[in-house]
């Protein structure tokens, strides 16, 4: 048997080094945001026999257009060019140049956001994470509130709360990091990931502490051990929580390494928050149920 609630300390403090250093993260680098929220234009082409480097040097110096970054994917010899918004006939003329320039140089894509609708597209992205996180914990705490002995039912929905804060901000602070080093621009795919992640995380969540309400609704006893119960609770669904994370883990792996490389990093969010989703569960929210207690016991002395 795991002693999760003996070593609680240790747990939440590996949790609380992850979100810092997360946190400092994001704040320090910042997020190098995609054509959805800063509003431009994405073209993708296809130009064999050539580097992104040279690619770039094209368009700065012939077309006169800055590149604000460059993804390849090495597979179909496909480049996707972030841009400054250019409409659809400047792209036309622009592409009779590349053609000219580079041989068996292909069309494959183009899309544009003004900034009107890109910031739309933030600010309803934002407002998306945040009601997600505040209406599954008002749901937490519905659904346990005949559970009052001896934690509140409120405890579980803040509870509940703080668990998906830590696995939104964890791969957060991952892109953070990635487009800073790398370029990885963060975009509605990687809000929708981070959706994703909140929804399979919760689920585990409410799988241990449904277990935890009925080993407390069979106690019998008066003074009962609420670490024990609680201990005893996250054991026996540890199996589960992992053998399904590892299903999914698996599905997910695949999709990273064999799958289209636009979804990369998409899946990469998946794959993370998966992992963060799965720890907080077993090690962060139990610990956390079981420290409110003792925090409310000795308010109450």
């Amino acid at each position: 048997m795991i002693n999760v609630i003996g070593n609680k300390k240790i747990f939440l403090g590996i949790a609380l080094v992850l979100v810092l250093a997360s946190l400092v993260s994001i704040f320090y680098f910042g997020f190098r945001l995609g054509v959805d929220f800063t509003g431009g234009s994405l073209w993708q082409l296809k130009v064999p026999g050539t580097d992104a480097q040279s690619l770039e040097n094209f368009f700065e110096s012939d077309l006169k257009l800055d590149v604000h970054g460059t993804s390849f994917d090495r597979s179909t010899e496909t480049y996707a060019l972030t841009l400054n918004e250019i409409s659809d006939s400047d792209r036309q003329s622009y592409f009779e140049k590349i053609k000219t320039k580079f041989n068996g140089a292909d069309d494959l894509d183009f899309w544009h956001v003004t900034p009107s609708v890109s910031k739309e597209l933030r600010n309803k992205s934002i407002t998306a994470v945040v009601l997600v996180m505040v209406v599954i914990s008002l749901y937490i705490a519905f659904v346990f509130r005949k559970v009052s002995r001896p934690v509140s039912s409120w405890k579980y929905g803040i509870i509940t709360l703080i668990t998906l804060m830590h696995d939104v901000i964890i791969p957060a602070g991952m892109f953070a990091i990635l487009g800073h080093f790398v370029g990885v621009t963060a975009d509605t795919n990687f809000m929708v990931a981070l959706l994703v992640v909140m929804g399979f995380s919760v689920h585990d969540t409410i799988v241990v502490f449904d277990r935890i309400r009925e080993n407390l609704m069979k106690s019998r006893q008066i003074n009962f051990d609420l670490d024990e119960i609680v201990n005893r609770s996250v054991n026996e669904t540890f199996a589960r929580s992992v053998n399904t994370s590892l299903t999914l883990l698996l599905v997910l792996l695949g999709l990273y390494f064999w799958g289209p490389a636009g979804l990369q990093y998409f899946v990469l969010t998946m794959l993370v928050g998966t992992m963060v989703g799965t720890y907080s569960s077993i090690f962060v929210a139990s610990p956390l149920l079981v420290l409110s207690h003792k925090l409310s016991v000795s308010a109450r002395k």
